[in-house]
This record gives structure tokens, sequence and C-alpha cells, in this order.
């Protein structure tokens, strides 16, 4: 660039163009070459094997290139009409798709409906998807979300992109990253409602899909908001628990962490408390720090409570203080007011609204099972009767909000093979997939579940409400540790056989009165379950003190007493 052809502003104007385009060049390089800085996942991953570490599978495959710049192989392997190997089955996660063979050869598509609100147009559209390119039919989760299921292998793509269409896109939903945010279900029309939380999680959820380095976690992640709602949204049971408080005549989310009851541990509730504006800073802020020191070595101590294990909590915050270069907002514990308690029967029925004149509808989704021809039904019911807008709980069924004619709609609801009404067994009923659609399962959850009520719903009748989940392995999908009643999948020996079955759990709860529910039988055939449950009701109904509910029942008696009275 020096030389008689050039004038002295020539030849710095050039020098200028040529370091912009190595600067270029650098920006476009993969992360850590070519002068590009590295990422977080990168940086991460040097730092473990820096210290020694061997980078599990997972973490080697995201490294030799990231799984949301592989839908090349994706579509590849759509076109070619082949299903994925395993490693390349945890990639395929990052854009939404499950291999979930042997169970059923086919992908499932888990969406991702922060909030769990689902407006009419976009129900139309997921029960098309799945008629068109599945089985026909779509399963309500336990993060108030949908999983379209059978989906054959040249349809993949396929529904990805179509849900991306009606803002749908199913990004992150699965392997290590962060999961569908769950909130209060009855935002903005709830009468007991301190605060609405739709402009936070839809904040959070877009600040995630447009956050790059946020899908470099070393494993999976759950957050969830409880803005005072009726209805209960199991905050404590996940990785970032924000439960409002009133303080001074304020609101702010009390922060808990490290909620994962699948390994027996609710989120610890910590003296911060976030205004609304500050959640999804010390959100990000908090995954950062995850994803930096959480461990890539070992899949089994990957979730953020083993990291806070070893760190502790003071530790953990300390570092998010640090990163974010200033104080978390503290207080005193007693300082900070609860709203009322929620109501365990609120997400079914006919509920008033703090719109006068209005209600929702509390949907029983059987077997938490929804045809496409049914959904498409709740949707013209949903533009018919409310507002066109279906909201998903995590306790597998949905609400219609703002009905004005609930009569109306109840028999619209009948049309379709549906009701409102639930007798207390049915309202809290919770099953996982089972082995019918999972290869980790160890029981038909959702059959039994089914089995279970039809065996107690024509036997007895309970004044009070009483939670049975049903979840076929240790991921805990249903989350059995917090139910009254909890069921973990187990092979049983039957001679020389080893049929399905189950560990029985007594005394879990959730929200004020949380608790880890206690292995009261192990290895029990599915078969023997409803028999043994009806005996252990009756007892309980006959022995119970006044007002007394089930989970203190179950504290007041010891192992030995509870065993007994299954059999009784």
């Amino acid at each position: 660039m020096e030389g008689p052809g050039f004038s002295p502003e020539q030849q710095n104007y050039l020098k200028g163009f040529m370091a912009g385009v190595e600067a270029r060049r650098g920006s476009l390089a993969p992360p850590g070459e070519g002068g590009a800085p590295p990422d977080a996942l990168r940086a991460a991953q040097d730092r473990t094997i820096a210290g020694g570490g061997t980078l599990v599978p997972q973490e080697e495959a995201k490294r030799e290139k990231h799984p949301l710049d592989r839908w090349d192989e994706l579509t590849a392997r759509a076109e070619a009409g082949q299903f994925p190997k395993p490693i390349d089955d945890f990639v395929s996660r990052y854009h939404g798709l499950f291999f979930v063979g042997p169970a059923q050869d086919a992908f499932m598509c888990r969406l991702r409906i922060p909030g769990g609100i689902l407006s009419a147009h976009q129900a139309r559209e997921v029960a098309c998807i799945a008629e068109e390119c599945g089985g026909g039919y779509v399963d309500v989760t336990t993060r108030a979300n949908l999983q379209i299921r059978l989906i054959p292998a040249a349809k993949g793509p396929e529904v990805v992109m179509r849900l991306g269409e009606v803002g749908l896109l199913p990004r992150g939903t699965g392997a290590d990253n962060i999961r569908n945010i769950t909130a209060s279900p009855t935002v903005g029309i709830d009468p007991r409602e301190w605060v609405d939380t739709r402009p936070i999680v839809r904040a959070l959820h877009h600040h995630i899909l447009n956050s790059r380095d946020l899908f470099g976690l070393p494993r999976k992640f759950n957050i969830s908001l409880d803005g005072g709602g009726t209805i209960a949204v199991l905050e404590e049971t996940n990785d970032i628990a924000l439960s409002v408080v009133r303080i001074g005549g304020e609101f702010r989310f009390r922060l808990g962490l490290g909620g994962i009851t699948g390994h027996k541990d609710f989120a610890t509730a910590s003296d911060v408390a976030l205004l609304p504006g500050e959640v999804v800073k010390v959100c990000d802020a908090i995954l950062r720090v995850f994803i930096a020191h959480g461990d890539r070595t070992d899949r089994k101590k990957a979730r953020l409570k083993y990291l806070l294990d070893k760190w502790g909590h003071a530790r953990f915050l300390e570092e998010v203080e640090t990163l974010m270069g200033k104080p978390l907002p503290r207080f005193d514990a007693a300082e900070m007011e609860r709203p009322p308690a929620f109501d365990r029967h609120a997400h079914l029925g006919v509920q008033p609204q703090r719109q006068e004149g209005l209600s929702w509808l509390g949907v029983v989704v059987p077997a938490a099972r929804l045809s496409a021809a049914q959904l498409r039904g709740l949707a013209a019911i949903a533009d018919r009767h409310g507002t066109g807008e279906l909201r998903l709980t995590v306790w597998q069924n949905l609400l219609i909000p703002n009905v004005a004619d609930a009569a109306a709609a109840q028999a619209a609801l009948a049309e379709l093979g549906l009701t409102t009404d639930a007798s207390s067994l049915r309202a809290g009923l919770v099953a996982c997939t089972g082995s019918a659609g999972c290869k980790f399962a160890a029981a038909d959850t959702k059959r039994n579940g089914q089995e279970i009520l039809a065996h107690l719903e024509s036997r007895i009748a309970l004044d009070v409400p009483l939670n049975i989940h049903l979840t076929g392995c240790h991921n805990s999908c249903a989350q059995h540790f917090i139910a009254d009643i909890g069921l973990i999948g187990a092979k049983v020996e039957s001679g020389e056989d080893m049929l399905p079955g189950y560990d029985l759990h007594l005394g879990g709860g959730s929200g004020p009165d949380a608790k880890i529910g206690r292995l009261i039988r192990p290895a029990v055939l599915a078969d023997d379950v409803p028999p043994l449950l009806l005996n252990l009701l009756r007892r309980y109904l006959g022995l119970r003190e006044e007002g007394e509910g089930f989970q203190p029942f179950c504290a007041r008696h010891d192992d030995a007493a509870l065993n007994a009275m299954l059999d009784a």
C-alpha cells in the first residue's frame, strides 16, 4: 500500500480499509480462531481441560461444532429419511426434536410456550401440524407446554419450521438448555394476583432466544415465576425460583436457587428480592456463572444444584454480584410478606375472574392428551366464548380465560368429550409419558394412572385435595417426590420375569407444604397399586383427625404404620 502510485491520504485510507477487512474476518471466524474472542461455551470447556478434566461426549460434540450451527445436518437426515444416532440426537434436541426410539420409532417435538399462554391461532396450527406431520395428538406437559409425537424422520425439520412461523420456535427445548419458562397461568385475570408476570416472561423468553451464549449451559435449566395467583406454579422445583413478596408496600421477587426435586432438593430461598425490571439481568448473570463454572466432566453432577453444593449459595451469589459489577438487593426475610396460599383445585372448574362477569374455565385433560380435533375445538371455544386464548398449567391441563357464558362454553366442551368437572382424585393426577413413549420409563404411567383413577373413583370419594403423581424413571418429569402419593417406575421381579411396577412414596408436598415424600414400599407390581392405594385411603378417612389433610396424616405416622395401612 506504499509506493509512488498512492498519495499519503490514499495510503492511510487503504491501511484503514484493510484493517477493517481483517477485523471482519476475525469476527466471522469460529470462536477462538482468526482473532475472534472465544464464546462462553468454548471458554468454559477450555477451563475444564486446563484444569485436567475430561469433557463428556456431549461437550465434545458441542466443542466440535455448536449445535445451533448444525441445522443442515438435520435437514440432510430428513431428506434421507434417517433418524439420528445418539450423539446426533443430542444435537437435534437443540432444535426441539427428540428421537424417542425404541419406545416409538419417531421424533417427539417439545414446544416453547412462555408462561403457557397459547393463542387460538397458534393452537389451530399446532393441531394441523400434529395431524399432518405427527400422530394426530398433543401431550400437555408439567412445564405448561405441549409435545407433538410420532413424527417421521422426513418430517422433523418441517415441524420445527412450521412452529417457528407461528411464533413457537422450539429452539433449545431439549438437551443442555433453558426449558420453557413457567409462570402463573391466571396472570391479568386473577383476583388474588399481586404481579402480572407476562412482561417479565416475555422479556426473559426473547432474551434467551436471542443470546447465543445462553445456549452453552453444561446441563438443562428451569426458571419459574410466581406472581401470587390462585394456581400454584411449583417455582420451588426450579433452578431459578422467583416468588413474589411484598416489602414495605413494594412488590419484588424473592430469589431461590437450585430446585431439582428428582434429586430431592427444593430451591433454597435467599435474601435477594428483585424488582420486576431487574429479573432479566439477574437471571442472565446467574446463567453465565453457571455456564462458566458448571461441571462438564460428569453429566450426573452437572446441574446447578451441584455447583451450589460445591460452592455454597453465598459464594455463588458473590460471583453473580462480581459479574454484574454491583451488589444484589438484599432484605431481611422477616420483612418479606408472601401472598395467600394457593387453591389446589383452582386449575379446574369455573372460577371467577377479577373482571366482573367473566370466569376462567379449568378444563380436565384426560391422561394429559388431546387429539388434534379436540385442540382445534378448544381454539374455537376460546374464540367464540373467550378472547382467543388458551392457558396451559403445570398440572397438565388448560384454562380458557375471559368467558362470559360459562354454561355455553361447558356445553361446547362436552361436544369435544371434555369437561371442567373432576373429583379430587382426578384433579390431582399427574403422569409423565411413560414407557409407551419414553425409552427411560420402567412403567406405562399414563395407562396405569387411568387404571388407578378407574379403580378408586368407583369405590371412594375424597373431600380433600390429593395429588397422585406417576413418573417412569429417575428423571422425575412428573415430580413424584412432591406428591401426596408418588410413584416412580421400577422393574419388579415376579418369578422368572421382570414386570412393570413402582416404588411408592408418601407425604410429599409443594409450596408452603414443600416436602420430599418418603419411600414406604419399593417394587410394587403395577397391577397391585390400585387396591393398595384404596386400602390406604380408606384408612386415612377412618383415622384422620378433624380437618387433617393427607400430608400431615402421613407425617403423623411412621413408615411401618403407613406400610401396614397399604395392606389393611
